[in-house]
């Protein structure tokens, strides 16, 4: 699995329109941030939408001024392509050389949520659209589980992929195999649990991400009496203490968490790790907290010279238990 900041041939993303997830108060706030993520990666790469009928691409065609754009006819039942979409790999040694689809299953999360189930097939016809080489894993696994630096290292949480309501039946060597055998992983960081509000068990892409291939950004919180202080503390701890398979450690930089941002039913997974890397920028959440938020601007931009980053305001995003991070899936060009 090549790393995040890699050539991308697109970027893959669902147009949002689940009532359950955003509801007619927040939706179009959630359009807005949708139609600037993709003015935003249309400089850079084609971005491929998914949309239930020819009402629905039409009605947003009128809303993007951007031509670097396909549309297709998927029906889907969210907008969380992150973890139901294909992960996508490259293939640079041999003969093959070139990319393929790797297709986990996808149980939302637990099965959390019943009326999202049926992404799982989405997910597997996304794949099939892209003509590509497919390798259906059978095993359950969300793309906003890991990160990788596309050289071998993967991070991911216990909380996640050790869970119960996920592969009862393997445990880290068999995960951390398969993990090999798809993706390339062949130094596994397992970080113990995710942050607060975050209903998918701990996705690491809300804790810690990599920036290049020895450099990892990590969430912190520096009041101890927020919940999150504690396991971030933990996590980060953690990622200074990694060697991966050759003895090499990993520079570890903090950005400090968001102020906490609440909703209907308490807290939500508000946190900057969950950025994105285009060809051309990097969009990074932002929350209203205008210190916080520059800081965490700052901090990616010294990472991606060459790339715009660009500030999204995800508070109405967020408000559906996800980030950018979590509604986009790189498709990654040829090597």
């Amino acid at each position: 699995m090549p790393a995040e900041w890699s050539r991308h041939e697109s970027t893959w993303l669902s147009w949002p329109k689940n009532p359950l997830t955003f509801p007619p108060e927040t939706i179009a706030k959630v359009e807005a941030a949708y139609v600037e993520m993709v003015e935003a990666l249309a400089r850079g790469e084609r971005v491929d939408i998914l949309v239930d009928d020819d009402r629905t691409e039409e009605r947003v065609r009128r809303m993007l001024s951007a031509k670097n754009v396909a549309f297709h006819q998927i029906r889907s039942a969210d907008v969380w392509m992150r973890d139901y979409g294909p992960i996508f790999v490259t293939q640079v040694e041999g003969r093959r050389r070139g990319v393929a689809a790797t297709k986990w299953k996808f149980n939302a999360w637990g099965s959390k949520y019943d009326d999202l189930l049926p992404d799982d097939a989405t997910g597997l016809e996304v794949a099939r659209s892209t003509g590509l080489r497919i390798f259906e894993t059978g095993v359950v696994l969300e793309g906003g589980s890991i990160d990788v630096n596309g050289r071998g290292a993967l991070l991911t949480t216990e909380q996640c992929l050790l869970n119960k309501n996920r592969n009862p039946a393997l445990g880290k060597p068999q995960l951390e195999r398969l993990l090999h055998d798809y993706l390339g992983a062949t130094s596994v960081v397992w970080l113990r649990s995710g942050v607060a509000g975050d209903d998918t068990d701990g996705h690491v892409d809300d804790i810690a991400r990599f920036v290049d291939e020895n450099t990892v950004v990590c969430m912190t919180e520096r009041d101890p009496r927020d919940e999150n202080h504690k396991p971030l503390e933990e996590d980060q701890a953690i990622l200074s203490r990694h060697e991966d398979d050759k003895g090499r450690r990993l520079e570890v930089v903090p950005i400090e968490m968001p102020r906490a941002v609440g909703g209907d039913g308490g807290r939500l997974p508000a946190s900057y790790a969950n950025f994105y890397i285009g060809n051309s920028v990097v969009l990074v959440p932002v929350f209203g907290d205008a210190k916080r938020d520059s800081a965490a601007l700052e901090t990616l931009s010294d990472f991606f010279h060459g790339r715009k980053a660009v500030p999204v305001d995800c508070r109405a995003l967020v408000f559906g238990f996800g980030g950018i991070h979590c509604v986009t899936q790189q498709q990654p060009a040829a090597p």
